[in-house]
């Protein structure tokens, strides 16, 4: 009866079978360059069918039922597009589609670092950019400046050059600050002696990104950019007025009032930012040393635009930073008299910059730029026994003319910068310099096809005390297809020798005689990195990118702080008869799933110096470094991070090795219509250098500060609010 049974079922299930048969195949096109898309995410409405694109472009849905559906078509950084379509209908058809790229992603991701007017991902140069929300998310960590943004990014290092006054600098590589330009808007406003409490007196309320370039890139910008470039770009006013107040306070003792206005008007344009930022006296390992600084700055950057004709830009702006840090012996500072206890370390900085931008559209496709800038900048330097001051005037000036078509696109340049530097109240010789530096450059990018696009660039550069320096340089971009792209670099750069390095503001610049052109020479580098980008759709649902880069510089003549041979209690620079040089890799991974997203990144940094009698470890510069963040976001109402960054043993001075760390942090933030509320748990387990050991030797009253290699300030719990109006 059984047999019977299931003898006439059979061409029921047959039927019912052959019914839900029907299958969708599509080939899945980018609109503009007709190249193939690998992970599309295709699926069928209101069903768990669907699949993603092969690395032909390809996708096949099979078993799916009768009926009408709409089938979806998904990808990071296109638009979605759909598709109806009634089953049955022909299984062997392929259906051709064709996504647009979507612009308001793309904008977000533009950069002006490279002086080319392409996307990032058209310029042959790598560039890496800190933008957005991510901004949003370190100013809710940290608003006081932006030395948090830079040291939580792959690669970079910032090292904090004093124990009582915390002032830091930033390596790129492993190598020292000084090889590296920092820039604003693209003028250089942040060299030599003024470089020394830069990232800790930048705020990052009026960015609209970071543009990051690592490597050498003295073509783009002249001596100094041998490790690479910083680039921090502001925010310019738009038609919609933008009104923002934040309020922070920490654990520490902190507390930060900002405001920032912007708006465009028909034929002018206003961007203001206003801040206040103090710190009391910190000292969080009760050995009545500060571990933070007593601090009061002020900052009030204005900048105004003017939209002339239709065809040009004028913009007129300037910085003014007051700051006053106070670091030492918590109970002199706090008014008490302790004669066993007096150490102080006093800065007094005061800095002023102008600038002026100019922008000329003859047509699309040819421009004209001119942009000057100039600067002040005063610091004085007191302890018990020594006081420095020293004051710096410096000023830079370019004009460049673009030209482009299709395929080809032209930037030619000149350039002027001076540097004038004086000692004041200076018990010793006067270090006194007056630096002048004229150069012309001219850079290419050429399409050579849709796959390969090679950037190219020469720069002559003349020095009045260095003479001539020609610096070339190329970089080559291979898109093997929309999920895989290559990048390779190298060029050649060089660094005009000053007082101002980590080892002479480790001493205060007590002791350090002034430059002897007999002993220095300039140093010079070349450079080469290599990076490989990929990206696609695991699982069908969850978005994954690599970028694996592997780089490698060398500076010959190096410059090196040494005793003197006759003045054995003084210092002086010499150029060595060797070289530095630095390779390792990068690691960046990224996760996104719905609204999460996990960022992993690691670095490896192998840096020494190399003479014919010895080779050795550069000192303070960790090989490995870790970085994995957690994220959640819901756009516009809630997010979350977890963050946690390891760091292996470093190399001291005296040779030893010091103990790895991890520092972990916990971030929140609501918003409601027009307000923020946030709470930051930064290094919650409370990571500190002074659980390894004293952080002096000798007396209360002269102490001697050990190097730096970890965080000196421990746990720090801030929470504040932003208003946007």
């Amino acid at each position: 009866m059984k047999s019977l049974l299931f003898i006439f079922l059979i061409p029921i299930i047959c039927t019912i079978n052959i019914n839900a048969q029907n299958n969708f195949k599509a080939s899945v096109k980018d609109k503009e360059t007709d190249e193939y898309l690998i992970g599309v995410n295709v699926f069928i409405a209101d069903t768990q069918l669907g699949a993603a694109t092969n690395d032909e472009g390809f996708v096949e849905i099979k078993n799916i039922p009768d009926g009408t559906f709409i089938i979806k078509f998904s990808f990071i950084g296109y638009k979605e597009e759909s598709l109806q379509i009634t089953f049955p209908a022909n299984s062997t058809e392929t259906f051709e589609i064709f996504m647009e790229e979507e612009a308001e992603e793309l904008e977000e991701i533009s950069v002006s670092s490279t002086r080319a007017t392409r996307m990032i991902d058209d310029v042959p140069t790598r560039v890496e950019v800190i933008a957005g929300e991510e901004i949003g998310e370190k100013i809710s960590m940290d608003p006081s400046n932006i030395s948090m943004m830079l040291s939580e990014s792959t690669g970079i290092q910032v090292q904090q050059t004093s124990a009582s006054s915390v002032n830091n600098t930033f390596r790129i590589q492993g190598l020292e600050g000084r090889y590296t330009q920092l820039l604003k808007d693209g003028l250089p406003l942040y060299a030599g002696f003024s470089g020394s409490l830069s990232i800790s007196q930048i705020l990052p309320l009026d960015l609209k990104q970071i543009e990051i370039i690592k490597g050498s890139s003295s073509t783009l910008y002249g001596g100094g950019a041998i490790a690479g470039l910083i680039n921090l770009v502001s925010k310019e006013p738009s038609e919609k007025r933008e009104l923002s107040f934040l309020a922070n306070a920490t654990s520490a003792l902190g507390f930060d009032l900002s405001g920032y206005f912007s708006q465009k008007f028909d034929y002018y344009g206003i961007a203001l930012l206003a801040s206040r930022n103090s710190q009391k006296i910190y000292d969080n390992n009760d050995d009545n040393f500060s571990d933070l600084p007593q601090i009061e700055r002020y900052t009030f950057n204005p900048s105004f635009y003017f939209y002339l004709n239709g065809k040009s830009t004028l913009q007129i702006g300037g910085t003014i930073v007051n700051e006053n840090r106070l670091g030492g012996s918590v109970k002199k500072i706090e008014g008490g008299s302790n004669a066993n206890n007096e150490f102080t370390e006093e800065n007094q900085s005061n800095r002023y910059t102008g600038k002026i931008l100019y922008n000329y559209e003859f047509d699309d496709y040819r421009s004209l730029a001119i942009k000057s800038s100039i600067g002040y900048f005063n610091r004085n330097i007191e302890l018990p026994d020594y006081k420095f001051e020293g004051r710096q005037f410096s000023s830079f000036s370019e004009l460049t003319y673009s030209t482009k078509n299709e395929n080809t696109e032209w930037i030619f340049g000149i350039n002027l910068s001076t540097d004038d530097y004086k000692d004041v109240n200076y018990y010793a010789e006067k270090r006194n310099y007056s630096d002048l530096t004229a150069g012309a450059f001219v850079q290419n990018i050429f399409e050579l096809n849709k796959i390969i696009s090679i950037e190219s660039g020469l720069r002559a550069d003349y020095n009045k005390d260095y003479g001539w320096f020609y610096l070339p340089r190329i970089s080559i971009l291979v898109k093997l297809n929309h999920e895989l792209t290559s990048r390779f670099g190298g060029g050649l750069g060089y660094k005009i020798p000053a007082i101002f390095t980590e080892e002479a503001e480790n001493k205060s610049f007590r002791n350090i005689l002034p430059l002897n052109k007999n002993l220095i020479d300039s140093e010079q580098s070349y450079g080469l990195n290599f990076d490989m980008n990929y990206k696609t759709v695991l699982f069908d649902e969850m978005t994954f990118s690599l970028n694996q880069l592997f780089f490698y510089t060398r500076i010959n003549d190096p410059l090196s702080l040494e005793t003197s041979e006759t003045l054995p209690e003084r210092y002086n620079f010499i150029s060595l008869a060797g070289y530095f040089d630095t390779r390792g890799a990068e690691t960046n991974l990224k996760f996104t799933y719905e609204e999460y997203k996990l960022f992993i990144g690691y670095t490896y940094t192998d840096a020494r110096l190399n003479t014919k009698n010895y080779e050795k470890e550069f000192v303070l510069t960790p090989k490995h470094k870790v970085g994995i963040v957690l994220f959640y976001e819901e756009h516009e109402n809630f997010r979350i991070g977890l963050e946690a960054y390891y760091t292996s043993p470093q190399k001291l001075s005296s040779g030893t090795t010091t103990t790895g760390y991890w520092i972990n942090g916990l971030m929140i933030e609501k918003r409601f219509e027009n307000i923020s509320i946030f709470l930051n748990l930064e290094n919650f387990l409370d990571t500190r250098q002074s659980k390894y050991g004293q952080m002096y030797t000798g007396t209360a009253s002269n102490p001697e500060f050990v190097e730096i290699y970890a965080p000196t300030d421990g746990r720090i719990i801030n929470a504040g609010i932003k208003v946007s109006l």
